[in-house]
């Protein structure tokens, strides 16, 4: 059994800014010595979430314009007057995804679908340097 760790860096525009990672992953995958197993990437902060899309900018437009019915920017939050920080909806909205994202592999190769990519999406509401963790675990 065998762990590999390894980070993306990320600069993003913060405002639901969805990038994809899925190459990046494939990559460390590609370079690792570990051939069959599950590959877990992790953001640490309360206003970044993982999950898988078709990327493509119709649905990348779909899923920003989702989370403005859910948990729109203009809404009443606690949080806000508490903080007076004005990112309430982007706790919220990362929340609802979660920070992390679980995928499994066979000989180095991720089993996503054929338009399924890795997505990080940055809620908050400021541009943002962030760092995700990549672990991969297996044989």
């Amino acid at each position: 059994m065998g762990v590999v760790t390894k980070s993306i860096k990320l600069k993003s525009k913060g405002e639901t800014d969805i990038i994809d990672i899925t190459q990046q992953v494939a990559e460390y995958l590609a370079g690792s010595k570990v051939k069959d197993g599950l590959v877990t990437v992790f953001v640490s902060g309360s206003t970044g979430a993982l999950t898988t899309i078709e990327y493509e900018p119709g649905l990348v437009q779909d899923l920003k314009d989702a989370f403005e019915i859910l948990a729109p920017r203009k809404g009443e939050y606690q949080h806000n007057l508490r903080w007076q920080d004005g990112n309430g909806y982007s706790h919220v909205r990362a929340a609802l995804l979660g920070p992390c994202l679980s995928v499994p592999f066979s000989n180095k190769k991720m089993h996503l679908g054929t338009w399924q990519q890795i997505v990080f999406i940055d809620f908050d509401n400021r541009p943002r340097s962030r760092e995700l963790v990549v672990q991969i675990l297996g044989e």
